[in-house]
Parts: structure tokens; C-alpha cells; sequence
């Protein structure tokens, strides 16, 4: 089987340093998570992981500083509401929910990210790599059955408004 394209979004302050802590500890972890270091999970923009689907990951993993721990105060609570959301419109764009978790991960817990990783990991490569279908063809669909970002028929411009 192909690699599989896992991407990870790490707050800079908890979950990169766990990892970090794990790479540095040399624990065990699987070696497909692609990491994409955030300053915080409350700048995760849920149009950046459904981007990132439509552009090929096979499975997105968003980890944060546990809530009341965050170094700016709220950011875990807005990821928090923002990609809870977020999984529950996944199966609207063609997407199995599994293949997105979001998780709480401290500068603390090495072992702790190792496991999230692996068990992660298992699980995407258990559901095996996304379909073509699955990647893409869905979002656009849905943009154009709601009416976003449609050509107007008689300017030819997206997203114009009719006269």
C-alpha cells in the first residue's frame, strides 16, 4: 500500500513540545505524521483541514494544550467549538469523521503523544487511503448546490450577485 499522508496540527506551546519530548525521549511512534506547527489550535481555521483533505491527507489529527492550560488564555476553547463542529459536517463533504481527531496534549505527556500518534495512525491505515471521491469532489459540490462560489450566468463571475 501507498504512504499514507497523515498532517498534524500542533499548538507550539503543549503539543509540539510533547512531541518533541517524545522524539527527544526516542519513543516508539509511527513516522507518517506530517506536523504543521501552529502558534495555537485556536487559530486552526476548519477551512484549512478541510483543505487539507481535499488535497490529499488520508487523516488530519488537531492537537492543543489541555483546556484552563492554553498560553493565550481561550484559543483551545474556540478550536474546541470550532472543530467539534467541524466533525459532524465532515460526512456532508464526503468524509468519514474517523479520519479527523482532535486531541488535548501537554509539553508534559511524551508518552501520551507517542500513544496518540500510534493509535491515530492504526486506525487511519486500518480505514486505508481516501478515494478519489473522497478528496475534493464533494466540497465543490456542495459550494455549488448551496449557490457559493457558482459562475453568475450572466457575468460569468463567481459569486456575483443577480441584478
Amino acid at each position: 500500500m501507498a504512504e499514507l499522508k497523515l498532517i498534524g496540527f500542533l499548538c507550539n506551546w503543549c503539543s509540539y513540545a510533547g512531541a518533541d519530548m517524545a522524539g527527544t525521549a526516542r519513543m516508539k511512534q509511527p513516522g507518517e505524521l506530517r506536523i504543521i506547527r501552529l502558534p495555537c489550535t485556536g487559530r486552526v481555521n476548519p477551512l484549512l483541514i478541510l483543505k487539507a483533505f481535499q488535497r490529499g491527507a488520508d487523516g488530519v489529527l488537531v492537537s492543543g494544550c489541555h483546556p484552563g492550560d492554553c498560553h493565550y488564555n481561550e484559543g483551545n476553547y474556540y478550536a474546541r467549538r470550532r472543530l467539534e463542529l467541524l466533525s459532524r459536517m465532515l460526512p456532508a463533504f464526503g468524509i468519514e469523521p474517523e479520519r479527523f481527531h482532535f486531541t488535548w496534549v501537554s509539553a508534559s505527556e511524551g508518552a501520551r503523544w507517542a500513544d496518540v500518534v500510534t493509535q491515530f495512525t492504526r486506525k487511519i491505515e486500518a480505514m486505508g487511503k481516501m478515494s478519489g471521491a473522497e478528496q475534493g469532489t464533494p466540497p465543490a459540490k456542495a459550494s455549488c448546490e448551496a449557490g457559493v462560489g457558482a459562475p453568475d450566468e450572466q457575468t460569468g463571475s463567481e459569486d456575483a450577485v443577480p441584478a
